[in-house]
């Protein structure tokens, strides 16, 4: 759940956030408070735009297993295709089961008969059955925001049966894009959990669960009005001095996470001034990552691969007057994305894996259509299903990033002008309001056509 009083860090707290402002709702899910014990009793209410935020607190042994422990580092990294950096402790599962179950004591008195439920990503995976049992009737639907990997990764999480039977309790399965859909359409079949049946729904034992692709995109008009506060003034300085000097910028911008692909971004960008010693004080990498999660073990050793890597770049191609890659390991706020963005001739997406990844989206937003940026983004990232025009390369692939570098560097801009109209094109008509009103649509008419066999 939001909190109001910071600045959200991830593309999902910005989608939400955005969305939930605006609606006459509630919004349920841990406050983010962790102490010993909990601080307070109940759930703990507070406005939030037109809706109402209702949180409640965990214990740190509760926020310890449930969320640092099974579902950042189990189910993260494997729906990430990362299985092997995965820590599996019993544990972990009991307390994930214990406050989901806890999760649904608590919001199963605050429904209305009428109500319809949104839940989202694999935190609370479990939690439509657990409020079946509570004797919740209401319409749930669920959205995954990763990816959902191959039927072969995801067998590889223990419990993963408890999983999936918990899901079939949601009415509406919904996920980023059509790849997603497949693999766990597979999953389904190949353990014998159900068939898949016309219209794009599970016949499982009892009751059927419709599954669709609902692609996420950014809040346009939200995303355009963002102006540079004074808090963004040291940032839009630092970049603004390197484009004075005529240098070409790339940037990168996001969390600190091995699924964002930045060591290989680095890497290939090492490639490139290795290649091509003729760009050599010409461009700067602007690579914005705040770091995360640091108190898991994967996070800790890439903060230290990261902060390598770039003091090699640097010490081995820089000099007195430039810094090849300016690493900003600390979070910039979002006001200032827009002319971070606008100022790059060059957006890097390089996901391992991710459901959509919405920087693509902003980084294309930001642009002047006269003097269109080209964007790279990795076929692992959910965007590069719908951003056809961008360049795409292979996940992971150093040798075909440096490529993709080189030739959005020497891109002509009519190319550059051509490219851009389709991809603005899709970032304009499959906007955040576009997804929340397409799966609300959804969920809402199997509400309205449901019958008391269903």
């Amino acid at each position: 759940m939001i909190d109001p009083k910071k600045p959200a860090a991830g593309g999902l707290a910005v989608a939400l956030g955005e969305t939930m402002k605006e609606a006459n709702g509630l919004w349920f899910g841990w406050s983010g408070n962790k102490k010993e014990a909990p601080i307070r009793e109940g759930v703990h209410m507070q406005p939030y735009g037109k809706t109402t935020l209702a949180g409640i607190d965990l214990n740190k042994h509760q926020q310890e297993n449930y969320y640092s422990g099974y579902f950042n580092s189990v189910l993260w990294p494997t729906m990430h295709d990362s299985p092997e950096l995965a820590e599996f402790k019993p544990e972990y599962f009991e307390t994930y089961m214990q406050v989901n179950k806890l999760f649904a004591a608590k919001l199963a008195p605050m429904l209305k008969e009428d109500d319809v439920l949104w839940i989202h990503d694999f935190h609370l995976a479990p939690l439509a059955k657990e409020l079946r049992e509570q004797g919740c009737k209401q319409q749930i639907g669920f959205f995954n925001h990763t990816p959902f990997p191959s039927p072969e990764l995801f067998e590889k999480i223990p419990h993963q049966r408890a999983l999936t039977e918990a899901m079939l309790a949601f009415d509406l399965i919904g996920m980023q894009v059509p790849k997603d859909i497949n693999n766990f359409c597979k999953h389904i079949e190949t353990q014998g959990f159900g068939k898949m049946v016309d219209g794009g729904h599970i016949d499982a034992t009892d009751r059927k669960v419709k599954v669709q692709d609902f692609p996420i995109g950014i809040d346009l008009l939200s995303f355009r009005s963002l102006k540079p506060g004074p808090d963004s003034e040291w940032i839009l300085g630092k970049v603004e001095k390197e484009a004075q000097k005529s240098r070409t910028l790339l940037i990168g911008a996001e969390r600190l996470d091995y699924t964002k692909g930045v060591p290989v971004r680095l890497e290939a960008f090492g490639s490139l001034l290795s290649n091509r010693p003729d760009l050599h004080g010409k461009v700067t990498l602007v690579q914005i990552a705040a770091p995360s999660r640091g108190d898991i073990q994967a996070y800790q050793a890439l903060i230290e691969k990261t902060d390598r890597l770039v003091k090699e770049i640097n010490n081995q191609f820089g000099n007195e007057d430039w810094e090849p890659v300016m690493y900003i390991n600390e979070s910039v706020n979002r006001n200032a994305l827009p002319k971070l963005y606008s100022m790059s001739r060059v957006g890097i997406v390089s996901s391992v894996a991710d459901g959509m990844n919405l920087v693509a989206k902003e980084y294309i937003a930001a642009q002047n259509p006269e003097n269109p940026g080209v964007p790279i983004i990795s076929k692992g990232a959910g965007a590069a299903a719908q951003l056809h025009q961008a360049l795409l390369f292979p996940s992971n692939n150093r040798a075909a990033l440096a490529a993709a570098y080189e030739q959005a560097l020497e891109m002509p801009i009519e190319e550059r002008k051509s490219r851009y109209v389709p991809l603005m094109r899709n970032v304009e008509q499959e906007d955040l309001p576009h997804w929340r009103n397409s799966y609300l649509k959804t969920l809402y008419s199997m509400r309205d056509s449901a019958t008391p066999e269903q």
